[in-house]
C-alpha cells in the first residue's frame, strides 16, 4: 500500500497532529465526539464525552514567557502556574498569549490546539503529572477531537520540558 503524503492524510480526515504521530511511528488512538459550542471547557467536555479521568485529558495552552510563546501541557482538572511556567524555561514572566496570534502560530483554533503537529514548533513544558498514567489525551487539533498516547512519545515528539506547572 502506498504511503500517504501529509496533504492527502489531512484531507482524509487527519489532522497535523495525527499526520506527525503516523509519521513518527507513534502509537496513538483517537476518540472523537459531538463538540458542543455552549460547554463552557474545552477540556472537561472531551474528559466528560470519552469517560475518562480529568486528570488524564491535558489542555493545551500558549502563553507568552518573556516576549517568546511557549506551550504548557496541563491536567483540564487544574489550571495552568503562569509563575512555575516561566521558571520552567528560564524566563521571568509568564502571561497568557493573545487567542488570535496562538492560533495563527499554531495552526489551530482554540479549543483545538495540539501540542503536537503545530505550524511554527514552540518550546513547551509537560505537567510532571502526565508521567503518572500511562496514556494522557491531548487535543488532536480540532474540536471534538483527542488523541491518546503515552506521556514519554509527547514528550520526545514535542520535546517538552516536564515540570510542575499545573495546579490543582
Amino acid at each position: 500500500m502506498a504511503k500517504k503524503s501529509k496533504k492527502q492524510q489531512q484531507q482524509s480526515g487527519g489532522t497535523p497532529a495525527t499526520v506527525a504521530l503516523t509519521a513518527a511511528g507513534v502509537a496513538y488512538t483517537t476518540h472523537s465526539y459531538d463538540h458542543d459550542p455552549a460547554h463552557p471547557s474545552y477540556g472537561e467536555e472531551a474528559a466528560e464525552a470519552m469517560g475518562v479521568s480529568p486528570d488524564r485529558v491535558f489542555k493545551t495552552l500558549v502563553a507568552d514567557v518573556d516576549g517568546n510563546l511557549t506551550v504548557a501541557v496541563v491536567p483540564v482538572a487544574g489550571q495552568l502556574d503562569l509563575k512555575a511556567l516561566a521558571s520552567a524555561v528560564g524566563g521571568k514572566r509568564a502571561t497568557m498569549a493573545d487567542p488570535a496570534l496562538a492560533e495563527r502560530t499554531t495552526g489551530y483554533v482554540r479549543g483545538g490546539i495540539s501540542p503536537l503537529g503545530q505550524r511554527k514548533k514552540l518550546p513547551t513544558v509537560l505537567d510532571e503529572s502526565a508521567c503518572a498514567h500511562p496514556t494522557i489525551c491531548v487535543s488532536a487539533g480540532r474540536r471534538g477531537l483527542e488523541v491518546e498516547l503515552s506521556p514519554d512519545d509527547l514528550t520526545k515528539l514535542t520535546n517538552a520540558t516536564l515540570a510542575p506547572i499545573g495546579r490543582a
